[in-house]
């Protein structure tokens, strides 16, 4: 069983910049990592996704050259650098973890969520 825990969400201005962080319990080992997001009214979104060697990550076009993921695996933690933000870029912001390999597997596949973290970008 992996838990995740979102944390870093709040508001910020356009054109500012927010790190979220996604720490995880339990065995993680082998998981795809990364991020997904939902705006009112709309389905949930892949945003970005990286694999347990963190090599090759991928993104979304909507975030692409804004958004950077990462990961600590000696920390258990992911994290999201979102920078030149938007207001279409409110929303809610889920980790999420998969058990597979593949690069992009994450945008098919999705084993585990977090609760969600906030965030809301002001014009």
């Amino acid at each position: 069983q992996v838990q995740l825990v979102e944390s870093g969400g709040g508001l910020v201005q356009a054109g500012g910049s927010r790190r979220l962080a996604c720490a995880a319990s339990g065995r993680t080992f082998m998981f795809a990592m990364g991020w997904f997001r939902q705006a009112p009214g709309k389905e949930r979104e892949f945003v970005a996704g990286m694999s347990w060697s963190g090599g090759s990550p991928y993104y979304s076009d909507s975030v692409k050259d804004r958004f950077t993921i990462s990961r600590d695996n000696g920390q258990n933690t992911v994290y999201l650098q979102m920078s030149r933000l938007k207001p279409e870029d409110t929303a809610v912001y889920y980790c999420a973890a998969a058990y597979c390999s593949a690069y992009g597997c994450l945008r098919q596949k999705s084993d585990y969520w977090g609760q969600g973290t906030q965030v809301t970008v002001s014009s």
